[in-house]
């Protein structure tokens, strides 16, 4: 079994590579070529975290993975990071543990591209402004993919921590070395908001991050951080002012997305408004942006065959380059 680190990854494999991976996968998906059941989660609410367990596996090619990841918000007091898991890897004709890989920032790498592709869709094309709420762990995929899709001239950062968002500020030539627009740290998110193109909701918040009566038309939103049924990262005013909402999964959003159950379940919106899934866009089944005056908003609690597509994909390179550490089990 060939045993990858982060380091080697990330030496691999490129925001342009999962991109593309995804947007096949999630052509596979729409074909019903992909088995992938549902989720375990396993909460510690005295620690604020929880442990994720995502099993799936992909015919076309002939690979099945899953993948555990933990969620520590207090963690990087203490040194470690907020998010850490691995990848295993089978091959689905014999059986064979093909892989064991690092996988926090393929995590991150895969949800980025999945923001990147529904931002490809879903944004206007002249988009140039972006706010992130929220610079934790998965803020650096996140830009990076909005920076590679989108001719970007401002990045307006927010978190509750302020030194967090100057913190990341200082990091974004090394993520993005090609952007050479302007960055600012901002105090008041409601005001970046209003003069943004494209929002990223990037928190474990359980109450709204800004105000959905500020978003001009034309906006569209990423929602990212939130993926249980408590958390909730934007208000009904920013659903009932979306024209479209497309989701990674109908399914997971049901179960998982509070952005969605909290208000049906107060009577306030309905799934029924939910334009589609990401696949569709990709498959032409649904439409993406027809007018620059849409809102548009794409919501992603994740599936375990994201991961699996792009761990392959590491996996494959990893063996043509002699990348990595065999081991015997």
């Amino acid at each position: 079994m060939l045993i990858l680190s982060e380091k080697e990854i990330r030496t691999l494999y490129s925001m342009e590579d999962a991109i593309q991976d995804l947007e096949e996968a999630l052509l596979f998906y729409k074909k019903g070529k992909i088995i992938n059941p549902e989720r375990t989660v396993i909460e510690f609410p005295t620690k604020h975290a929880s442990a994720l367990y995502m099993p799936s596996a992909m015919d076309p090619i002939g690979k099945a993975a899953v993948k555990i990841v933990t969620i520590f918000p207090h963690n990087p007091s203490k040194g470690k990071s907020t998010t850490q898991g691995v990848i295993l890897l089978n091959d689905t004709n014999s059986g064979e543990p093909l892989a064991c890989l690092n996988a926090s920032y393929l995590t991150r790498l895969r949800t980025g591209a999945v923001s990147g592709i529904a931002t490809k869709y879903l944004a206007k094309e002249t988009a140039s402004t972006v706010t992130l709420i929220g610079c934790g762990a998965m803020a650096e995929s996140q830009l990076q993919a909005i920076l590679f899709v989108r001719n970007i001239k401002e990045v307006y950062l927010f978190n509750r921590t302020k030194i967090k968002a100057e913190q990341f500020a200082e990091k974004i030539k090394d993520i993005s070395p090609w952007y050479k627009g302007t960055v600012s740290v901002v105090e008041d998110v409601n005001e970046a908001v209003s003069k943004s193109d494209i929002i990223i909701c990037n928190t474990r918040s359980e109450t709204p991050v800004f105000l959905g009566e500020v978003l001009k038309p034309g906006t569209h939103i990423n929602g990212v951080g939130s993926y249980l049924p408590h958390m909730q990262e934007v208000d009904v005013n920013t659903l009932l002012k979306c024209s479209k909402i497309v989701v990674d999964t109908l399914e997971g959003s049901r179960t998982e997305a509070g952005d969605f159950i909290i208000p049906d379940r107060a009577g306030l919106w309905s799934f029924s408004e939910l334009h589609g899934e990401l696949g569709d866009l990709v498959s032409r089944d649904a439409t993406g942006r027809e007018t620059d005056e849409e809102i548009t908003f794409f919501k992603s609690v994740g599936i375990a065959y994201f991961d699996l597509a792009v761990a392959a994909n590491v996996y494959e390179k990893a063996v043509s380059k002699g990348i990595g550490t065999q081991v015997d089990i």
